[in-house]
């Protein structure tokens, strides 16, 4: 009562707000929690009330609603007791925290939607029909109060009941991980969200809770206690996530070719993620394509992209308008650029059709666009190492429900993985295509052996990660009728091998012009190559060194004898005038760049029309057993065939049906014509 006698309002002298929380009452009618706004309203601090009786906080002669100690919601405006001994009076609002109000009763200021109506409606579907399970846990980690959805929640072993620890309520596999968790969110009032909990050992996808865990403060800041939150996972979109991600790992990464790695990205999204997905890259793709700078532009668009991967719905692909290898057009002003120059995303879950838009200068995609039903885009940048390689497109058409911010996120994390497989292709084949036209331009084009030999030739350039390798061969006429034959393979892979490949062919045509033998031909030439890896190796900023297998033999007609020395190459292999095969016994010398000098002569004889045969180990190596591919090399020859040509194709085809996988193939077949 006020000194004239009156009863003072709440909303005067406790400052009560609507919607605030005031205090618990336990199943007796106890206080067992009390906030900051009730101290403020009564004045009594949360010492002098807990675990004391609510009647005690009502002033002399006020009575409580049947309604309440049946168990039912009640507002109202009541009068209280503050801890001046004065009268006063407060709207509240009394909620039971069960149906039955077995668990107790939320004591809290009414209105706080402005309608006294809307507020208990409100709080008694939170409390009692909310699929969010809520629970308020003290600073022991001790439960206070709970929701009726507890009840319907498997990751709840026992109920969460006031007194009971998080670890004894909780269904986790470790719940001393999760008392830790939620100590640290006392402790520092980060709260944690989005932890996943599984309520078993197994783990399944389709049965997990995401929870969160926010610290509850006092006005002063004092930490009171944590509430937790938890939700059953969409098992449908969140599985579908998962679904995706797993494929794009398991078939994205597998293929270095940037038009291989581009579909299956586009394919991995379809139908999981988007109805159309394609993956246009800024590059010419392939690579021998015309760059689109020197394209010629449309009234209305400009060439964009270059069109590396296409997925949909439908296996005609009705929605694109350009085939995969081929240039892609857009207006300037259309999402596509702005993503290329903003490198940002566009989000467009509900896609604008009307007029005045970027598709009124785009008028075949408007099209398409109507005819397929096509409302929700996204555009997505493709990015590595800072560069930007094209964008990735997702449309949905007939699948009616707009992409959320969460498709867009799956979406950009979709596009950084391939993105970088991606750039990793391209810059394999650019090295591959550079290699292989260093190859191609410095092998010999048309070798012949007079009237000495004839001769005939298979190169087929490795299909490997690491690039083609530096195999070469070359056939060189001498004085005499005498001809050189040369197989050699560098060490490596790339286009440093196929510019060691030109030096080491260019010093071996050289050094043949001063006939000298064999032997001391590779001498020469391991000495050469040892002084410029020792030229190079000094320049740190280029380290270079380079290694070489070697086989080099003259043959003389005159004396039907061919004098041959090797570099650690594998030794000939020589097929007789009555079929029977033998691989010539060279001693293999140490390999060019190593320094030794170590090299010998060695003399065959070859009657006329035998056939001698020089190859690469890629040849004999295809399953990693030597011995086995010089026995399959051997049979392989012995095949009668009509010509040397169809010899040469018989061999590689035999050996090789699927082509080369970890290195070059050279072959090199040499036929004794008979002397005159």
């Amino acid at each position: 009562m006020s000194t004239d006698g009156s009863t003072r309002s709440s909303t005067e002298e406790g400052a009560v707000q609507p919607g605030d929380v005031l205090a618990v009452l336990g199943a007796d009618r106890t206080v067992s929690a009390w906030t900051g706004a009730a101290e403020r309203l009564w004045g009594f601090s949360a010492d002098q009330v807990l675990h004391r009786p609510a009647e005690g906080l009502l002033a002399p002669g006020a009575s409580e609603s049947p309604q309440v100690v049946a168990g039912d919601p009640w507002s109202g405006r009541v009068h209280i007791r503050r801890s001046d001994g004065r009268e006063a009076t407060a709207d509240l609002h009394v909620t039971p925290l069960q149906a039955d109000g077995g668990a107790g009763w939320l004591v809290w200021g009414r209105n706080a939607f402005g309608r006294p109506a809307l507020d208990s409606a409100a709080v008694d579907a939170l409390f009692h029909h909310s699929p969010i399970s809520l629970a308020v846990w003290d600073r022991e980690l001790r439960c206070i109060w709970s929701n009726d959805s507890v009840h319907n929640q498997d990751i709840y072993q026992t109920e969460p009941g006031p007194g009971r620890h998080v670890t004894d309520v909780f269904r986790a596999h470790h719940p001393e991980f999760l008392e830790r968790a939620m100590a640290r969110v006392l402790r520092n009032g980060v709260p944690l969200l989005g932890h996943e909990l599984w309520p078993d050992e197994n783990r399944a996808p389709d049965r997990y809770y995401r929870v969160a865990f926010v610290r509850l403060d006092a006005p002063d800041g004092r930490p009171l206690g944590v509430c937790s939150v938890a939700m059953r996972a969409d098992a449908r979109q969140e599985g579908g996530r998962l679904r995706v991600l797993n494929e794009a790992k398991s078939r994205i990464g597998t293929d270095l070719d940037p038009l291989v790695t581009s579909q299956k990205l586009a394919e991995t999204a379809v139908p999981n993620l988007a109805d159309y997905v394609t993956i246009d890259l800024v590059e010419a793709v392939p690579l021998d394509k015309e760059p689109l700078r020197r394209l010629k532009p449309t009234d209305t668009s400009i060439p964009g992209f270059y069109r590396a991967g296409a997925a949909s719905i439908h296996a005609d692909l009705r929605e694109s308008l350009w085939a995969r290898g081929t240039p892609v057009y857009v207006p300037p002003e259309s999402p596509f650029i702005t993503v290329l120059r903003n490198r940002a995303s566009h989000f467009e879950p509900v896609l604008d059709t009307s007029p005045g838009t970027w598709l009124d200068n785009d008028p075949d995609r408007a099209r398409v666009i109507r005819e397929t039903g096509m409302h929700s885009l996204m555009v997505v940048p493709l990015q590595a190492r800072g560069t930007t390689l094209g964008v990735a497109v997702f449309v949905r058409s007939q699948n009616p429900v707009p992409f959320s911010r969460a498709d867009l996120a799956l979406a950009e994390e979709l596009a950084a993985r391939a993105a970088l497989i991606i750039d990793n292709a391209l810059r394999y084949t650019r090295e591959r295509t550079a290699a292989l036209a260093i190859q191609r331009d410095l092998l010999p084009h048309h070798l012949s052996g007079g009237s000495t030999v004839e001769v005939c030739t298979r190169y087929l350039p490795a299909d490997t990660y690491v690039g083609v390798g530096g195999d070469w061969f070359d056939v060189i006429q001498l004085p005499d009728a005498r001809v050189a034959l040369v197989v050699g393979d560098v060490v490596g892979h790339g286009i440093n091998a196929a510019v060691t490949m030109a030096r080491l062919g260019t010093t071996t045509r050289v050094l043949t012009k001063l006939e000298l033998p064999p032997d001391e031909l590779l001498r020469t030439m391991d000495e050469v190559a040892a002084d410029i890896a020792r030229e190079r190796s000094a320049d740190v900023t280029s380290p270079w060194a380079f290694g070489a297998t070697c086989l080099y033999g003259v043959y003389d007609p005159a004396s039907r004898r061919c004098t041959m020395s090797s570099a650690g190459h594998p030794p000939p292999v020589i097929l007789f005038p009555d079929g029977s095969v033998e691989f010539a016994d060279i001693r293999p010398g140490a390999p060019i760049g190593v320094g030794l000098g170590s090299f010998e002569s060695t003399e065959v004889e070859l009657p006329d029309n035998s056939v001698i045969g020089l190859y690469s180990d890629g040849l004999i190596e295809m399953d990693h057993d030597v011995e086995g591919g010089m026995r399959r090399l051997a049979t392989a020859l012995a095949r009668p065939v009509s010509s040397l040509d169809d010899l040469c194709a018989s061999v590689v085809d035999t050996l090789a049906p699927d082509g080369p996988m970890d290195d070059d193939i050279a072959l090199l077949l040499a036929r004794a014509h008979p002397t005159r």
